[in-house]
C-alpha cells in the first residue's frame, strides 16, 4: 500500500502542528476538511503556528477529494459531527488515525466505518498551546499508532509510517498499542483534569504535595480499571508519568486547563466519566474520579454566569 493523498480534520493545537509539516511536506495531497464558517475562516485566515501562517488546501463535505489517509485531530465530543462530515470522504480504501485522547474514539470510528481499517493512534511529548488565534509550541512529540498489537508490521502501518516520517514528523509503532492508549489516557485523568480543577501549570503539578497526592490517585483508579481488564498498567507507569511533567516548561499548561480559562467545554465526560462508567460495570470504586467530574461540570456550568 502507498499513501498518495491524506485529509485532517480538527485544526485544533495538535492539528495544526501536524497539518503544518503534512502540508509543507505533501501540498495539494493534503487537505483540511471544514465546513461552513469554519471554511470560510481557514480559507481567509489560514492557520498560524508559531507566528507563521499557511493556507492549506479546505475541502468542505460534498467536494471530491479521496484521500488514503484520514487524521481525526478533533476533540471527543465533536467527533459524532466529524463523522457526519467525514462520510463523503472515507472510501473503501482509505485508513483513518485517530489522535484524540481517552480510549472510546477509535472504537466509535470502526462502528461507523464498519469496512475500513481504524488504527490506534495518539500523539504525546507534543507541548501545543493556543495563543490568540494561533497555536505556539516548542516540540513536535510524537505519533504512536498501530493496530491493537503490532509485533508484525501489516501493510497499512507501514504505508502510515512511512507517510508521516517523509513529512518529518516522528511516528513509533507500539508493540501493544492497547496500552499506549489506556497510558496516555492515564496520563489525561491525572493530570488534564487536577491541572484545570486546581488551575495548576506543569511546574506546580508535582511540586505540590496535596496536588501531586490528586494527580496520583486519579491515575491509581485508571491502574485498577486496566487491571481489571486485562490490561498490563501498573503504578510504577503512573510514577514515571509523574516524573515526566519536568519535561515540560514549568509555566506551561495542559489543553483541559487552557480550555477552563478559556470557558470552553472540556471532556472530561471522556476522561472522569468513562473511568465512572468503567467502573460501575466492573465493580471498581472510582472516588476520585467522581469528584474530578462534578469539579468539572460545575466549571463549565459556571461559564454563562
Amino acid at each position: 500500500m502507498r499513501i498518495k493523498k491524506s485529509a485532517m480534520i480538527g485544526l485544533g493545537a495538535i492539528g495544526s502542528v501536524y497539518g503544518a509539516l503534512l502540508h509543507r511536506a505533501y501540498g495539494q495531497n493534503f487537505a483540511a476538511i471544514a465546513g461552513g464558517s469554519r471554511a470560510e475562516r481557514l480559507k481567509v485566515n489560514g492557520v498560524t503556528v508559531n507566528d507563521t501562517s499557511f493556507f492549506p488546501q479546505i475541502v468542505e463535505p460534498g467536494t471530491e477529494f479521496v484521500p488514503n489517509l484520514v487524521l481525526v485531530c478533533v476533540k471527543n465530543y465533536q467527533l459524532d459531527q466529524a463523522i457526519r462530515d467525514l462520510r463523503g470522504f472515507v472510501s473503501p480504501g482509505t485508513v483513518l488515525l485517530p489522535l484524540l485522547n481517552g480510549i472510546t474514539a477509535r472504537r466509535r470510528l470502526q462502528t461507523a466505518f464498519p469496512e475500513n481499517k481504524v488504527l490506534y493512534g495518539l500523539a504525546i511529548y507534543i507541548d501545543a498551546v493556543r495563543k490568540g488565534n494561533g497555536v505556539i509550541h516548542t516540540k513536535d512529540g510524537v505519533i504512536q499508532f498501530g493496530e491493537a498489537k503490532n509485533a508484525v508490521v501489516t501493510p497499512e502501518v507501514a504505508a502510515v509510517r512511512n507517510y508521516l516520517t517523509g513529512a518529518g514528523i516522528r511516528a513509533e509503532v507500539c508493540t501493544d498499542m492497547i496500552r499506549a492508549v489506556w497510558k496516555k489516557w492515564m496520563l489525561n485523568v491525572g493530570v488534564n483534569q487536577v491541572s484545570a480543577v486546581t488551575r495548576s501549570p506543569y511546574g506546580t503539578m508535582t511540586a505540590v504535595p496535596s496536588t501531586l497526592a490528586l494527580f496520583h490517585e486519579a491515575m491509581m483508579e485508571v491502574v485498577a480499571l486496566a487491571g481489571a481488564s486485562g490490561i498490563d498498567l501498573s503504578e510504577k507507569d503512573a510514577l514515571e508519568l509523574e516524573q515526566s511533567m519536568s519535561n515540560f516548561s514549568s509555566k506551561g499548561k495542559t489543553s483541559m486547563l487552557q480550555d477552563v480559562e478559556a470557558k470552553r467545554k472540556t471532556e472530561a465526560d471522556y476522561f472522569a466519566g468513562t473511568a465512572e462508567e468503567l467502573g460501575s460495570t466492573l465493580h471498581i470504586p472510582t472516588p476520585v474520579n467522581h469528584v474530578l467530574l462534578l469539579l468539572l461540570h460545575s466549571i463549565e456550568a459556571q461559564y454563562e454566569k
